[in-house]
């Protein structure tokens, strides 16, 4: 598949659910971009003790959206991003599942980044039956480069 496929298929997923940015992608669709599409940048907005317990994705922009302790607003998350990305990239978003990721996109494109994404899944993905992250959908389950801290 082409990038161009796979950004279309991410527009067509964020207008099914009226997402008010660029589009949502898979973790191995997020890959694939950011392998293959010049500029394209992955931004982990999960917290500093996420990165160092739970894993790192290499060569990614690590942005707390929220701060660790505490979950409150990182103050400066536009401003870094503003500093580190820049506004015409292709830009995704990931989490430990989702929700900031989405949080991220959407204050990005309100600042004027013209083509961001959510990675859906997250790096963790859902919960399983047991309550257990790490073994429904995500970066890690999908394969893809990661390591522990």
């Amino acid at each position: 598949m082409t990038i161009s496929e796979v950004l279309q298929r991410a527009r067509e997923r964020a207008e099914r659910v009226a997402l008010p940015y660029a589009g949502a992608l898979t973790p191995r669709e997020a890959y694939e971009i950011w392998q293959s599409a010049p500029g394209a940048k992955l931004v982990d907005v999960r917290t500093r003790a996420e990165w160092d317990y739970v894993g790192r994705i290499p060569g990614a922009t690590e942005i707390e959206i929220l701060t660790y302790p505490g979950n409150r607003p990182n103050p400066s998350f536009l401003q870094e991003l503003l500093q580190q990305v820049d506004k015409e990239a292709a830009v995704m978003f990931i989490c430990r599942s989702g929700g900031r990721s989405h949080n991220a996109a959407m204050l990005a494109t309100r600042v004027g980044y013209t083509a961001c994404y959510n990675v859906l899944e997250g790096f963790e993905g859902d919960k399983d039956p047991q309550g257990h992250r790490n073994t429904v959908g995500g970066w890690r389950v999908a394969g893809l480069p990661w390591s522990q801290g």
